[in-house]
């Protein structure tokens, strides 16, 4: 995660230093998500093929050479097919590490092992932001730190002498049958994505674009990380004991209230690094808020195929948002990134407010805990969310959540 933070943030600061144009530059952010959205499928292909251990290894160092393929072809075709082939190493990445949880997590320990991955990806993308100082982004030494990074990866997974756990294939379940059980939890999950895609993909070109250095991009970028490790425990707690929905309308319009002052800040300023630790702290929770919410409509059979349903979603909205924020920053200024951010986390609150208003929420007995779960974590993870809170019989719905 760090070498992937880095190549990440350090393909922004280049991009906008090249001169490829905040479009051009929005299609090839868009691409790691797109192959995201693909790796996830295709890797569970392959591992019930030849097994964990060389998937990890065959992966592992295609997204290692694919660094420094960046490096040696600086042009805006190549570099969206490497960022294409990126994201769908680090998605097949994934699924071999989460099946890996699956295998060895408990009943009793699958929140805590959830917990730890969480702040092992979020804080491995924080060391990755900060990296950026450790040479010149306008040189090639950071392209092959980012690229030892993801090789030192195979280390410890090549040496493992366990077995392979066995490949789990879960049971399909399509957004729209989703939607017409949990309208809510679809349209957050999208939205989220959406917000995500726009800050992971183009926050390096809008720091990059405004004028900041290196060393201050990569504290820009590492805050929201950070942020988002802080507020997921509190955050879910609050899910947990108040209304959920009321809690949705809440972070959600926090996060847009923060992009809404960030719009005003001067970025190189303290305080536009706490907003953006505020901004993270309240926008990647909502992803996870967004699962719990939806699994309370549910029953315990179906937890897994609806959040795979809803990484599914929130995929297609992260491919969606680089592009959505690069077109407005090209067609007003850099200072539109923000303007995104509070129409995503925006329409969030209006969508679920109108929500409240003519849906009753599920009854109390029947939440499920808010577990925090990465944004950008792969179907395979969705296993270790199988824990509910309540105890009491769930309530059949005749309408939509």
């Amino acid at each position: 995660m760090a070498g992937n933070g880095l190549q990440g943030s350090l393909l922004g600061v280049r991009a906008e230093s090249e001169g490829f144009g905040l479009a051009v530059t929005g299609i090839v952010m868009t691409g790691y998500f797109a192959g995201f959205l693909a790796g996830s499928r295709v890797a569970t292909s392959f591992v019930s093929s030849v097994g964990h251990i060389r998937v990890f290894a065959a992966l592992a160092s295609l997204a290692s050479a694919t660094v420094l393929a960046h490096a040696l072809w600086i042009d805006p075709v190549t570099w969206a097919l490497m960022r294409f082939v990126s994201g769908l190493c680090m998605a097949g990445l994934y699924v071999v590490a989460e099946s890996w949880l699956n295998e060895i997590a408990t009943n009793a320990s699958r929140a805590r092992v959830l917990a730890v991955y969480m702040v092992a990806m979020m804080g491995g993308l924080s060391v990755g932001q900060l990296l950026l100082n450790a040479a010149d982004p306008a040189g090639y030494r950071l392209f092959a730190l980012a690229s030892i990074l993801v090789s030192v990866a195979l280390v410890p997974m090549a040496l493992s002498a366990a077995a392979n756990p066995p490949v789990v294939t879960l049971q399909r379940l399509s957004i729209r049958e989703l939607a017409g059980i949990v309208p809510t939890g679809v349209v957050s999950s999208f939205l989220v994505g959406a917000s995500h895609g726009a800050l992971m993909g183009m926050g390096a070109v809008y720091a990059a674009a405004v004028g900041l250095p290196a060393s201050r991009i990569s504290v820009f970028l590492a805050a929201p990380m950070i942020g988002a490790v802080v507020f997921q425990w509190p955050i879910g707690w609050c899910a947990d004991h108040l209304p959920r929905r009321l809690v949705i309308v809440v972070v959600a319009a926090t996060a847009a209230a923060t992009a809404t002052v960030l719009g005003v800040l001067s970025a190189d300023s303290p305080a536009a690094v706490v907003a953006m630790f505020v901004l993270g702290g309240t926008t990647f929770p909502l992803y996870s808020l967004a699962i719990a919410y939806t699994n309370d409509w549910l029953p315990p059979a179906r937890y897994a195929p609806a959040s795979a349903a809803l990484v599914r979603t929130n995929g297609i909205g992260a491919v969606i948002g680089p592009v959505t924020a690069a077109a407005a920053m090209r067609l007003v200024d850099p200072g539109a990134f923000f303007a995104v951010l509070v129409v995503t986390h925006g329409l969030i609150v209006v969508y679920v407010l109108w929500r409240i208003l003519f849906r009753e929420a599920p009854p109390e007995d029947s939440t499920v805990r808010v577990l925090p779960f990465p944004a950008r974590a792969s179907a395979a993870a969705v296993g270790l969310l199988r824990r509910r809170r309540g105890n009491g019989a769930r309530l059949k719905r005749g309408v939509p959540a």
